[in-house]
């Protein structure tokens, strides 16, 4: 029966980082990926050029019921570390909004950087390999797999990632396990997520799919500024994606349509200068002319802008400004990015990712409950957290 120091399950961004940096350290690693490919969701991501990671990640772009957890790992292996390794792979990147950072060619260049780095270490990828059940046996485990062999392990590593993307094969294997050894749970739900509406209100948007706008999502205290987007189902769009996180059923949403712009001044203007124009014309200079239309008739204003008065144009640019929807649910796993919840922290070590009262067990990666921000940040979670665990597993 084959004794490797240390087997990972999974190997995605978190699982490859681990492999590598455990490797580095002269242990014998194996990587198990039930896919026929490692880092299928690297090579989707970003329209496939991977948002490997932000500029600006720091533990306030993580939520977690204990939002200090992160900090640790995120402290420890930074963006700035991984920007590193990026450039001495040879990878050309470049930076687009709110320090999102991509690759210039391909998502493939980070796979196979990973890929020659796991090489380079003499760590072993099993591909198409599930785990049929994993034991504690003496100090390490024992891993059984699909193709009937049974691998001993001093450390054992999931890094399974969450549900999130089930067509990829993602599973709750990895709360499973954390369940079997006595681990607690966070409830998961999808983030990062379109939301949806009821019946009313998506025959009131459905002129509206496809057509897109910057706003802002407001939920409470939290909000984000990005682009909207109208479906045949309800909201999407980075800000949308953004907020899903935050949202929980039977709560509202708001949203402001351009932030960026003083609308009310900009209609007082456009009244003096042309008051027989419909204000439905003038709005539609300044968001899409489909939206611009619904939103005049959903107020009620009737007529040109000569007739609306300084009252009436406040009232409606103050509702632009504080749009207040409530949705009925999101996509759901299908579409979400990440998966909230997971493994619970009280759980953990911060510094290690190991199993407070599982020896040589570690979690690592969208397997805890530890969720990003949109735009790279869950990614540098899974550089950091798979850095951290490869230093002692």
């Amino acid at each position: 029966m084959p004794t490797r120091d240390v087997v990972i399950i999974g190997a995605g961004a978190a699982g490859l980082m681990c492999a590598i940096e455990a490797g580095k350290r002269g242990r014998s690693v194996t990587l198990i990926e039930h896919a026929k490919a490692p880092g299928e969701k690297i090579r989707i991501s970003g329209g496939g050029r991977c948002n490997f990671t932000n500029m600006h990640a720091t533990p306030e772009n993580f939520l977690s019921q204990n939002r200090h957890f992160a900090k640790s790992a995120l402290k420890r292996y930074t963006q700035w570390d991984f920007i590193d390794w990026v450039n001495r792979h040879g990878i050309a990147w470049h930076e687009k909004t709110l320090g999102q950072l991509f690759c210039d060619h391909s998502a493939k260049d980070i796979i196979a950087a990973l890929l020659k780095d796991l090489r380079q270490v003499g760590g072993e990828l099993r591909l198409s390999t599930s785990v049929t059940g994993v034991e504690r046996k003496g100090e390490g485990f024992a891993v059984g797999l699909s193709d009937g062999s049974t691998l001993d392990a001093a450390s054992l590593v999931i890094a399974s990632g969450g549900k999130s993307i089930p067509k990829m094969g993602a599973t709750g294997f990895g709360y499973e396990v954390a369940r079997q050894f006595g681990l607690g749970l966070v409830e998961t739900r999808p983030g990062l997520v379109p939301l949806t509406f009821d019946p009313d209100t998506l025959t009131r948007f459905k002129p509206l799919a496809g057509v897109a706008v910057d706003g802002a999502a407001c939920h409470g205290k939290t909000r984000f500024e990005e682009a909207m987007l109208f479906t045949h189902r309800g909201l999407s769009g980075p800000a949308i994606l953004q907020i899903s996180s935050y949202w929980r059923e039977g709560e509202e949403i708001r949203l402001h349509i351009r932030p960026d712009l003083d609308v009310f001044a900009l209609l007082r203007a456009a009244r003096q200068h042309n008051g027989r124009q419909a204000i439905q014309t003038a709005l539609a200079e300044h968001i899409p002319k489909r939206l611009a239309q619904m939103l005049v008739e959903e107020a009620g204003l009737a007529g040109n802008l000569a007739d609306q008065s300084d009252k009436k144009l406040r009232a409606f640019t103050d509702r632009l400004a504080a749009w207040p929807l409530t949705p009925t649910g999101s996509e759901g796993y299908r579409t979400a990015e990440v998966t909230l919840g997971g493994v619970d922290t009280a759980s953990l070590d911060s510094r290690t990712l190991q199993a407070r009262t599982a020896p040589g067990l570690f979690f690592i990666g969208e397997v805890v409950d530890v969720t990003g921000w949109l735009g790279g940040y869950n990614f540098q979670w899974a550089w950091s957290s798979g850095w951290c665990a490869g230093q002692v597993a």
